[in-house]
């Protein structure tokens, strides 16, 4: 596995911002700023900050609209 896809790797405030973004992006194809923001209760900047984060990993895409979800890469070791 490509240990830029560690699921295991990533904060527990990251998880929570991923799984935020998958919610509402697999039903619409996107999530908005604010909407996370809101769905997270987190403060804005520690939002934005994951995203970076999550985007620099590929976890998460930009979108014209806000942000999506980028390819599936979480596998399982055996």
């Amino acid at each position: 596995m490509d240990p830029r896809h560690d699921v295991q790797a990533l904060s527990d405030v990251d998880i929570h911002v991923y799984e935020a973004v998958a919610g509402p992006a697999v039903e619409h194809g996107w999530v908005g700023l604010d909407e996370l923001v809101h769905i997270t209760g987190l403060p804005g900047e520690e939002v934005r900050e994951s995203l970076e984060r999550l985007i620099s990993q590929g976890y998460v895409l930009p979108t014209p609209d806000g942000y999506g979800l980028g390819p599936h890469t979480f596998g399982v070791w055996r």
